[in-house]
């Protein structure tokens, strides 16, 4: 299996020293580089073409650098790199952060306070291809994204996968996690990733509510 290359965006010393040394001990994991600025981050992530880029909301910069924000450097990056996988990683949980660093096509957006543990999860799941915004935040989304004029019955349930839509199906007509897990073979763990996944792409904030949209959009 080739290492996942991460390029970390951070002002702050300590914090990005401190990701580094987490990552390079991972095994799987290499930080190949790092910015201390949005538009630093930017020319280097188009310079190395990471796997991941974990990106700071808040960032302080030079004399002379363009300002631009986690957010605005994520959507610059994919404006340029559309492939690209973007994390935010941050201590500000504000909904308009949420909002926009979804809207700029971040993959993943987690707090900083995160468990190490979960980081790394993350990191290997967006690496997979599967957007991920940590359940804690994730209802600051989704009433942002209704105050913009978007609903649930506009949520993007395309992006769902195909195991996400037969975990959907079976949350739908009530079944526990533990229910599902011995349905399909995969462990509880696994199942409430899915459930977090599909809460956040659905737009949803409970269980409840992913099944209400599920059975509107005909997807159960």
């Amino acid at each position: 299996m080739s290492e996942i290359r991460i390029v970390i965006v951070e002002d702050q010393t300590l914090m990005r020293q401190g990701l580094r040394t987490l990552l390079d001990l991972e095994p799987g994991m290499a930080v190949i580089g790092e910015a201390s600025h949005g538009a630093a981050g930017v020319e280097t992530a188009l310079r190395l073409r990471p796997d991941i880029v974990l990106m700071d909301v808040q960032m302080a910069s030079p004399d002379g650098a363009p300002a631009l924000n986690g957010v605005q450097a994520t959507a610059e990056l994919i404006r340029q790199w559309p492939a690209a996988r973007v994390m935010i990683l941050t201590t500000f949980d504000r909904d308009d952060y949420v909002y926009e660093g979804v809207r700029a096509g971040a993959m993943g957006y987690l707090l900083k306070d995160t468990p190490a543990d979960r980081l790394i999860d993350t990191i290997r799941r967006v690496h997979a291809g599967e957007p991920f915004i940590q359940p804690e935040i994730a209802s600051r989304a989704l009433r942002e994204m209704m105050r913009a004029g978007s609903t649930p019955a506009n949520a993007d349930a395309d992006a769902l996968s195909e195991r996400e839509r037969e975990v959907l199906v079976l949350l739908a007509q009530g079944a526990s996690n533990r229910e599902i897990a011995t349905h399909l073979v995969i462990t509880e763990g696994t199942v409430k990733n899915h459930v977090s996944n599909i809460l956040g792409k659905l737009q949803a904030e409970n269980r409840t509510q992913a099944a209400d949209i599920a059975r509107k959009r005909g997807l159960v």
